[in-house]
């Protein structure tokens, strides 16, 4: 991480000062590595009545199969109680589940004991989601994604309080102070490039007034950025060092290994390389990315569950997802020596922010800004009143 030359950075929670705690599922089967099972398993729920629906839903305190909740924000899933439910699968939607690790999700609140509405009310296409991820390994503590985020326990701070991009979650007057010390006012993609490249372990962010060393870190920031959330054009390496596919993978692989002298993943009898030994050493939240993300597609599920409806096979999807985030890890590997060596000077300090009176945080900054421009349905067919 970046080595500063002051102990008054201010924190995280100063600068982006709304969080929401993540989701919490509470059963495990409405998430998966694909979409196709997740809606073999709304299908095989729904044709259960009685005791063996409940046992499959998994009933919590927070949800049972007479639970009465509305819609989530922007889906379109039905609002009566899944003791009577019927009809097709709300289409699953893509969430980061862990780190570097997208599956799908039934958008359903029902399936789902803590679904935080005010993060769905705030999810589309302009929303970046900055994941805390707090490790004793080393890396960044930061995560970014344009997916809603599913991951715990770290806390998740939208960059923008309502859709459209518009209301950056950003303390007011920052920018402003920002703009007046660099010479011009940052965007908010342009602030939270710099947050992501300087950002400490301990969730601190040292800001400069130097505007020269500002551009040089917003555009790291900025590469990170685009590995992270892995939208717009796919990230590949340069030619000769690009992983292939040596040696065909099984039709159900079960184990997962990497012999470093050849630089190869080895899955049972299938062979990929290269795989530079930084992507396989990459750790987030304390897991190594690529075992992590291997164990959540071949992890065994208790029989009778709808866990363990899942492909038969291991989809070509996979692979060619395999294939990519080997390519994020190496390339994202490759800049944490820039993010080392990205010596803030010029500080501006959390008393300098006291001063022009842009800290402390208006309390207001810190709860959810008002966004419903149209009606939620609610339990039971009711519209959600905000």
């Amino acid at each position: 991480m970046p080595s500063v030359t002051h102990d008054d950075a201010p924190p995280l929670a100063d600068l982006m000062p709304w969080s929401v705690a993540p989701p919490r599922l509470g059963r495990g089967w409405p998430a998966g590595p694909d979409a196709a099972s997740l809606k073999a398993r709304w299908d095989a729920l729904l044709k259960a009545d009685g005791p063996e629906r409940e046992a499959l839903f998994e009933p919590t305190r927070s949800r049972t199969l007479h639970s009465a909740v509305g819609q989530l924000p922007g889906q379109s899933s039905g609002t009566e109680k899944l003791l009577r439910a019927a009809g097709p699968c709300p289409e699953p939607v893509r969430v980061l589940y862990a780190p570097f690790d997208e599956q799908w999700l039934i958008p359903d609140q029902r399936l789902i004991d803590t679904a935080r509405p005010e993060l769905w009310r705030v999810a589309d296409g302009h929303q970046v989601f900055v994941v805390e991820t707090p490790s004793e390994t080393g890396g960044s503590p930061l995560l970014a994604t344009s997916r809603l985020p599913l991951l715990r326990p770290g806390r998740i701070r939208p960059l923008y309080r309502r859709p459209g991009g518009t209301e950056p979650n950003l303390t007011p007057g920052l920018l402003d102070h920002l703009g007046t010390r660099l010479g011009h006012v940052p965007t908010p993609p342009d602030t939270l490039a710099w947050i992501m490249a300087t950002v400490r372990p301990d969730l601190t962010v040292p800001l400069t007034e130097d505007a020269e060393l500002w551009s040089r870190g917003v555009e790291l920031g900025r590469r990170l950025l685009w590995l992270m959330r892995r939208d717009g054009d796919r990230p590949k390496l340069p030619g000769g060092r690009r992983p292939y596919v040596r040696a065909p993978l099984p039709s159900r692989p079960l184990t997962v290994d990497y012999d470093r002298d050849e630089e190869t993943l080895l899955l049972d009898d299938g062979r990929i390389s290269p795989v530079p030994p930084e992507a396989w050493d990459f750790e987030a939240a304390g897991v190594r990315v690529l075992e992590h993300w291997f164990t959540a597609r071949t992890a065994q599920a208790e029989p009778g569950t709808l866990s363990a409806i899942r492909p038969a096979t291991w989809p070509q999807t996979w692979t060619s997802e395999l294939l990519e985030l080997i390519t994020v890890l190496a390339l994202l590997a490759e800049l944490r020596p820039q993010q080392q060596e990205l010596t803030v000077t010029a500080p501006i300090t959390t008393a300098d922010l006291r001063k022009a009176a842009v800290l402390p945080v208006p309390e207001t900054a810190h709860k959810p800004a008002s966004v419903l421009d149209h009606h939620e349905e609610g339990p039971e067919g009711q519209f959600a009143l905000i």
